[in-house]
């Protein structure tokens, strides 16, 4: 038989008492990068930071660290988009009642969002990278961009004619988001050069929670 410490230890890969569920590996970087700035380490205090793949999973992972699983201490981030997903989740795993709104109206309501912040969840609008290019400011994700030595990808991104109307901002948070692998590396970078005073409120947050 396994015993308990060790069954979450084979599934979180440390010996959890706490999961922060994202939706993907940018966001996973992003929540360790906070916490090593905040002088927290993560493996020590039990906590791991898990992706899911996508919101669509959450439902899969509440039943496997929720209580009625591994009965972990939960919190997580999502996008705004994908608040149907995780409200639906959190109600099938008994952390929320049953919601009657219609998922137009669920994605409008502050009551919802509050109830699921009381247990951890928080939204990121539109998604975290958009949240930490607001957080930078364009100048300070385009010098960012430029040390990574792809400015001049990204010049070339904004002559493509289906950016060349956008916002700057609109147009990094597309080259963000353009490679998987961009896409992690820029989350854990923005987050690195943020001044600590104006992190995102969704990821101090659901770090803070646990």
């Amino acid at each position: 038989m396994v015993r308990y410490g060790a069954k979450v230890q084979l599934v979180t890969g440390v010996d959890a008492r706490a999961v922060v569920l994202v939706e993907g590996l940018s966001d996973r970087g992003a929540v360790e990068a906070l916490a090593e700035r905040r002088g927290r380490t993560l493996d020590a205090e039990g906590i791991a930071v898990v992706p899911m793949g996508g919101a669509s999973n959450i439902g899969h992972f509440l039943d496997r660290f929720g209580p009625h699983g591994l009965d972990l201490r939960l919190a997580g981030l999502y996008d705004e988009a994908e608040v149907g997903y995780f409200r639906r989740g959190l109600e099938r795993a008994e952390l929320l009642p049953r919601f009657q709104e219609s998922r137009s109206e669920l994605a409008l309501s502050e009551p919802s969002r509050a109830e699921m912040e009381a247990l951890g969840f928080y939204v990121c609008v539109t998604d975290l990278e958009d949240e930490l290019i607001r957080a930078l400011d364009v100048d300070a994700v385009l010098e960012i961009v430029e040390a990574e030595g792809e400015l001049g990808s990204f010049r070339t991104l904004q002559q493509q004619p289906a950016h060349q109307h956008r916002t700057v901002h609109e147009q990094l948070h597309r080259f963000l988001g353009t490679r998987s692998g961009r896409k992690i590396r820029y989350g854990r970078l923005l987050v690195e050069a943020l001044d600590l005073s104006r992190v995102p409120r969704s990821l101090d947050c659901a770090l803070a929670h646990v």
